[in-house]
């Protein structure tokens, strides 16, 4: 995700260079059409691309405002993940007797190696070698990684919890962190999983190049230069639209808008490290690129 930067205009054209050059030679060519006799007679009330252009907008901010719901949600459930991972680690540190540090350091670690593991999978990006390497060192394997590690997590639990003197409230309490994990992560998966509507997209899509077809025929051909001008500029302006609404609704494309995960775990790192005491802090890194690649 850009942090504290703009998106680069050319990064949004980009995007829909095709769709501009398409209602580009549209344009172009009825304009040109428009001077020969016959297309001349054809004359349409200008309440009627009115009346789709508004059925057009009505939709397009039905779009937009879902994709926006999406957007925000996955933003929140990785705040959550934030919060949550500060908690179970302030619980491990509270619960485990003086002089366990091994014990936490182990949670501290495969906390980390979840959140990085999380945020990789959501983006179908092959994990890091950090992640990697811990995986094959612990010999962990699974279609499902960040699940096999929060596994892990319960396992350790139950197998340390009589041992080192963890009453019963506390094992739930640390059991509910997990649990809460577990569905903040569930809650990502169905985000990344569940597409908007195909056939929405297809709806829309019809719509926008229809009202493009019947615009020029509701305008006043006198001015040719200006019914060119109105017929490319109002569609893009719709393409646009719906283009923004496109990218925003997975929200872990690795995208300019996408949910910064790689941020927020380098954030849940720094602070689990300086939780346990671990000097080996690492600096933020520069969140002034678009995406991670």
């Amino acid at each position: 995700m850009l942090l504290n930067k703009k998106i680069s205009i050319w990064y949004f054209i980009r995007e829909i260079k095709t769709q501009i050059l398409y209602m580009g030679i549209f344009a172009v060519s009825i304009g040109l059409l428009d001077l020969l006799p016959w297309f001349r007679k054809i004359s349409l009330p200008l309440n009627i691309p009115a009346l789709l252009g508004t059925a057009v907008s009505l939709l397009l901010a039905f779009r937009t405002s879902q994709s926006y719901e999406r957007w925000w949600e996955a933003r929140t459930v990785w705040g959550a993940i934030v919060n949550d991972s500060r908690t179970l680690m302030r619980l491990v540190i509270q619960f485990f007797p003086a002089g366990e540090d091994k014990i936490i350091k182990e949670f501290a670690e495969r906390q980390i190696i979840w959140t990085y593991a999380l945020g990789e999978s959501l983006r179908r990006q092959p994990f890091s070698d950090r992640v990697q390497n811990y995986l094959n060192e612990h010999q962990i394997k699974a279609a499902n990684i960040p699940n096999a590690l929060l596994d892990a997590h319960s396992q350790q639990l139950k197998e340390t919890a009589s041992s080192k003197g963890l009453t019963d409230f506390q094992q739930m309490q640390l059991n509910d962190m997990i649990t809460r994990l577990c569905d903040s992560m569930g809650k990502c998966e169905r985000l990344k999983n569940t597409v908007f509507p195909r056939s929405y997209s297809i709806l829309l899509h019809t719509l926008i190049y229809v009202f493009a077809a019947i615009l020029p025929f509701g305008l006043d051909d006198a001015q040719l230069a200006v019914e060119i001008i109105i017929t490319f500029l109002i569609p893009v302006m719709f393409l646009a639209i719906e283009k923004t609404s496109i990218i925003m609704q997975d929200p872990f494309e690795n995208g300019p808008v996408d949910t910064p995960v790689t941020s927020l775990a380098q954030t849940i790192e720094i602070n689990i490290k300086q939780m346990t005491g671990d000097q080996n802090v690492p600096a933020k890194k520069d969140n002034s690129l678009y995406y991670e690649m």
